[in-house]
């Protein structure tokens, strides 16, 4: 019988998802719960809880899930014998991941580096590179967010995609757009500039040479763009202006494009702030990925994370993320 984690959320579809990969990667069903500190007092009351090897549910509010993602959601109990392991993604699990799995007497899996907890009394962390996680041997560095996909979800998206458009033979660029955060900017003016760029390189240019004059065109790219939700309107107006083969605006029309990108594009072009996107990319498919910079200057894990996969060879490269070692030690480390 497949083994079977329970899964902590804090209800971020962002975190959850990476939840989700970690449960799938290491070959178990899961269910979900939902949970949440009763007020940022109790969360900071948290942290001094752990330091003192305090660990209660009575910090969180009745956790009774909200309307259900999935007919998988649970209320939160301490009786699951059946779960193999309890995990979690983001500060507001952490603490009550540690705790559950300590009343349960099953081991304790998170997601992101849980800064300010004591690293050494959860089983397996799976840390970023970004943010420079203290070697440990509970510890286990990845390059990138984990993406809770597979190929019959790329499989799917590409077939949907196929029903909207027909590629042609020639290869595809595919630009993705995600919007202004507080280690970026986004404004019309520069991505203009980025699309300008990625037209000249990738279109073909008329040749005034004379017939017999041997001349070189640049193949005839397809241009693919989408925008997201978090694209600001006069940016989404300026992706608009230019002649995309295919063009997808979010504020239009909310069908995602992205799985079909990633299997289908021979080059991606991601905003640099769009870190869940440039893992995808970077994890999946064959294309080479670029980022388009839009950073805010200084050290922050935004720009740790690009130059990490640049240095890597994941990003200005087609190196693909291959996480089956970490994977393997973490299956190790929750003995599942």
């Amino acid at each position: 019988m497949e083994r079977k984690v329970l899964i902590l959320t804090d209800g971020k579809a962002g975190h959850e998802n990476q939840s989700k990969a970690f449960a799938r990667a290491l070959g178990c069903d899961f269910d979900l719960v939902e949970v949440h500190f009763k007020s940022a007092f109790h969360k900071a009351l948290s942290y001094l809880f752990d330091r003192l090897g305090i660990h209660t549910l009575s910090l969180f509010a009745n956790n009774a899930p909200l309307a259900p993602l999935t007919t998988n959601h649970k209320p939160l109990t301490t009786n699951h014998s059946s779960y193999a392991a309890v995990l979690g993604t983001g500060s507001g699990t952490f603490y009550a991941a540690k705790s559950l799995a300590r009343k349960m007497g099953v081991k304790c899996g998170v997601v992101l580096y849980p800064r300010g907890y004591r690293i050494a009394s959860f089983d397996c962390v799976l840390a970023p590179a970004f943010d420079r996680p203290a070697p440990a041997p509970n510890v286990i560095t990845i390059p990138v967010n984990l993406v809770a996909s597979d190929e019959a979800f790329y499989a799917a998206g590409t077939e949907a995609f196929r029903t909207r458009y027909t590629p042609s033979e020639n290869p595809a660029v595919a630009v993705i757009v995600g919007g202004p955060n507080k280690c970026s900017t986004m404004s019309p003016d520069w991505m203009r500039t980025q699309l300008e760029q990625i037209f000249a390189k990738y279109k073909p240019y008329p040749t005034t040479q004379p017939p017999n004059h041997l001349t070189t065109k640049p193949p005839n790219y397809e241009l693919w763009v989408t925008t997201s939700r978090r694209t600001p309107p006069e940016v989404e107006a300026v992706v608009d202006s230019f002649p995309f083969d295919y063009k997808l605006l979010y504020s239009k029309d909310h069908f995602n494009p992205i799985p079909a990108f990633v299997k289908l594009a021979r080059t991606l072009y991601v905003t640099a702030e769009s870190t869940g996107m440039i893992s995808e990319s970077c994890t999946f498919g064959t294309a080479e990925v670029r980022v388009l910079d839009n950073l805010k200057p200084g050290p922050h894990k935004f720009r740790r994370f690009v130059e990490d996969l640049v240095r890597g060879g994941y990003v200005d490269g087609a190196r693909k993320v291959d996480l089956s070692e970490q994977f393997t030690r973490a299956r190790q480390l929750l003995t599942l």
